[in-house]
């Protein structure tokens, strides 16, 4: 698998940000950063969000890039590899497990996006009401078959672009999609900070209530960041493996936050202002993006442009993320089976995931539990319990001479940032000190409070 990373890896600066920042971006920005905002009172959410961003979310990039980097392996054995044993092989297991247990429901949200997409195309919403579009949306969800059908198609869209090379699948295709994102995002703002009343949405958005602030929205704030970076799931891992050895750790995740919090702040300027000029309520919940949306297009001038715009953006984003999501998988099989007799080279694992996800996808469609049990465990359990192991790992049990040499000693920031060498010493302490015990006491945070116990 070394030999195939280093021929398949990622051929510019340019494609490795983009891709690294298309698995960060994705639905948990557009679909779930808003509505949980919205929940937690918007203004001062988004603060404590930025800080989380910050003190937590970059540490934690920083350390599974790395950790991918520095071995130069997926999943499977980038553990193996750093620590020269199969004492952490448990950890490879468990970011195997998660992203195939995320990939199980947001294959089906991606879903509703492309049925969605469809439905803004064929201006399916035209003259519907707000209780009509709730009953549109529980009348889909609950017609299984075409669930699944649209579910196969995004999975068939994502293995057609993981069947080739990464520099000719991933990053050609992220270089296309993460710049469309972006300018459609900013066409759809525009758009809707032209409405009457988006003023109150801003208002909401950026002004910060600290009175409204508790324990619960410091959580959920944390919690969005690592799902909205893809912490905790071993996409950053892979992708830190195709990672050119010359490329700068610091400095590629602090472009991808960025680029990251950019989508996330932008969908807040899409969605609440719109919410407000209308009348309805910032704290709908995850049918705000489904229901609520679409009533709100129908009451804007060029509405089957406007909903077509916001729908395409969303299948754009949802598809990014699944792109990492698959290809933690397809790497994790193809290198695990690389000594076997007969290995599975990238093509054919991409067909073992393809059934997989499938199946996954169709119990968590017929079984509502299922899909409320796969995002919970995943999120809740399984993705804070890797983040903290992998900081205890880099943190406690790799040495600090590598540590500081991987993650700021580069020629790149020699040149770029023209920092002597003792900057760059006492930057990599600090970061040791946060992975070593401020990011573990935060994901145990993340962690007692998912499982209700805090």
């Amino acid at each position: 698998m070394a030999a195939e990373t280093k021929k398949s890896g990622f051929s510019s600066k340019l494609g490795l940000i983009m891709a690294t920042a298309g698995s960060a971006v994705g639905l948990g920005n557009i679909w779930k950063f808003p509505y949980i905002a919205g929940e937690n009172g918007g203004g001062a959410f988004l603060i404590i969000y930025l800080a989380c961003v910050i003190l937590f979310g970059l540490p934690l990039m920083m350390t599974e890039l790395f950790i991918g980097k520095q071995s130069g392996k997926s999943a499977f054995g980038a553990f193996r590899e750093l620590r020269n044993n199969s004492r952490w092989q448990w950890l490879s297991w468990l970011c195997m497990i998660t992203s195939f247990l995320i990939m199980g429901f947001y294959f089906v949200v991606t879903g509703w996006c492309f049925h969605y997409l469809v439905a803004a195309v064929g201006h399916v919403f035209k003259d519907l009401t707000t209780a009509q579009l709730t009953l549109h949306f529980d009348d889909f969800i609950a017609n299984r078959p075409e669930v699944l059908g649209y579910s196969i198609l995004a999975v068939i869209f994502t293995a057609a672009v993981l069947w080739f090379d990464v520099n000719k699948g991933i990053e050609r295709l992220s270089k296309i999609l993460m710049p469309l994102l972006l300018i459609m995002m900013f066409l759809m703002a525009g758009r809707v900070l032209m409405l009457d009343g988006s003023n109150t949405g801003m208002e909401f958005f950026f002004h910060a209530d600290f009175s409204k602030l508790d324990t619960r929205t410091i959580l959920s704030a944390l919690g969005q960041c690592f799902f909205s970076l893809s912490i905790g799931m071993g996409a950053l891992i892979t992708y830190g493996a195709y990672m050119p050895k010359t490329q700068n750790i610091a400095a590629t995740s602090l472009q991808v936050a960025v680029l990251d919090t950019l989508v996330a702040v932008l969908a807040g300027l899409i969605i609440f202002p719109a919410v407000f000029a209308f009348g309805f309520n910032p704290a709908e919940g995850p049918e705000l993006v489904f229901v609520v949306l679409p009533a709100i297009f129908e009451k804007m001038s060029f509405a089957w442009f406007s909903s077509i715009l916001f729908f395409s953006l969303l299948c754009v984003a949802a598809v990014t993320s699944t792109i990492s999501l698959m290809e933690v998988a397809v790497a994790f099989i193809s290198e695990a089976t690389a000594k076997n007799k007969h290995p599975l080279d990238r093509r054919k694992s991409v067909l073992v995931v393809m059934a997989v996800v499938v199946v996954s996808m169709a119990a968590c469609i017929y079984f509502p539990v299922v899909f409320k049990g796969f995002d919970t465990v995943s999120s809740c359990v399984l993705m804070p319990l890797n983040a903290f192991a992998m900081a205890l790992f880099v943190g406690w049990f790799l040495p600090k001479a590598d540590i500081r040499q991987g993650i700021v000693h580069s020629p790149i920031v020699a040149k770029e940032l023209g920092k002597t060498e003792k900057w760059r010493h006492n930057l990599a302490n600090v970061y040791i000190q946060i992975v070593r015990y401020i990011v573990p006491l935060a994901i145990i945070a993340i962690f007692l409070n998912g499982l209700g116990i805090w």
